[in-house]
């Protein structure tokens, strides 16, 4: 009997972490670009009880007797499915239709990536510094800061459908922002494996040997090139109806797992009270 209480002992912790994972999705519903997590679970060890087994007229059956031991967290994870596109009123905001990230740079100078186009500005010398909501800068095609120049009215930007960056002109036609002799281009990238990226805060994700190496999409033929919609922003893809029903789930789980320890105290207690 003592088995069976640390059994359902593994299962509440399990469904404890689920229901934690389910929150946290809940409360990311109208995070920008958010992407919904679900923990996976996998059996712990068995005991063999008994290697042969036999039927009620003593025969072998070619099956053991053998009896689990619970379950236990196997992972978290990420669903990068699309979000919805929600219009916005803001030049700065870009909104990303496919598989590709933002590349922008840490405070500790690191490379790191994200989906949320929620964009600003910051003013530096000569321009103002194209940067996320949390003031990291965000990089070009070629891994360089974007700076809009001064001479321009920030609120004029324009955007198109493959990341390049101009103003318009004299006449209204699209003049495109130069670096170096180069179009500035946002810097979109892919990874073959996106949910093994590691979460940094803030929306932002770093590489890992598990996500690849960052992909480039400019030049690589393997690749889909995602589109940027200006004046977008990408949803969280948090489903709530299908929230709310897998958190019932686990509820449920859980609570039952807590009656088998109950069942379990009580069957020891009897056997306890046995003259």
């Amino acid at each position: 009997m003592m088995r069976s209480l640390w059994t359902a002992a593994s299962g509440m912790r399990a469904q404890q972490l689920n229901v934690d994972t389910i929150a946290n999705n809940i409360a990311n519903v109208n995070t920008t670009a958010y992407k919904s997590q679900e923990a996976s679970f996998k059996t712990l060890l068995y005991q063999n009880l008994q290697s042969t087994s036999t039927n009620n007229a003593g025969e072998n059956k070619p099956v053991p007797a053998e009896v689990g031991l619970g379950t236990r967290l196997s992972a978290i994870t990420s669903q990068f499915d699309q979000g919805n596109l929600n219009a916005s009123a803001r030049p700065f905001d870009v909104a990303i239709e496919g598989d590709g990230f933002f590349q922008v740079r840490n405070e500790a100078g690191e490379l790191v990536y994200t989906r949320d186009g929620t964009l600003n500005v910051s003013p530096v010398p000569g321009g103002n510094l194209l940067c996320t909501a949390a003031g990291l800068p965000v990089l070009d095609q070629n891994g360089n800061q974007i700076v809009l120049p001064g001479k321009y009215n920030a609120s004029d930007v324009e955007i198109d459908k493959n990341g390049y960056i101009g103003f318009p002109d004299a006449k209204g036609n699209f003049e495109p922002l130069m670096n170096n002799g180069y179009q500035v281009r946002l810097g979109l990238y892919q990874f073959s494996n996106p949910a093994g990226l590691s979460k940094e805060g803030s929306n932002t994700f770093s590489v890992t040997a598990a996500s690849g190496e960052a992909m480039s999409e400019i030049g690589n033929p393997n690749l889909t090139p995602s589109l940027t919609h200006q004046y977008y922003t990408e949803g969280s893809n948090v489903d709530v109806a299908n929230e709310m029903v897998n958190l019932i789930v686990a509820q449920r789980a859980y609570e039952m797992n807590s009656k088998a320890i109950q069942a379990s105290d009580e069957m020891m207690q009897q056997a306890n009270n046995l003259r």
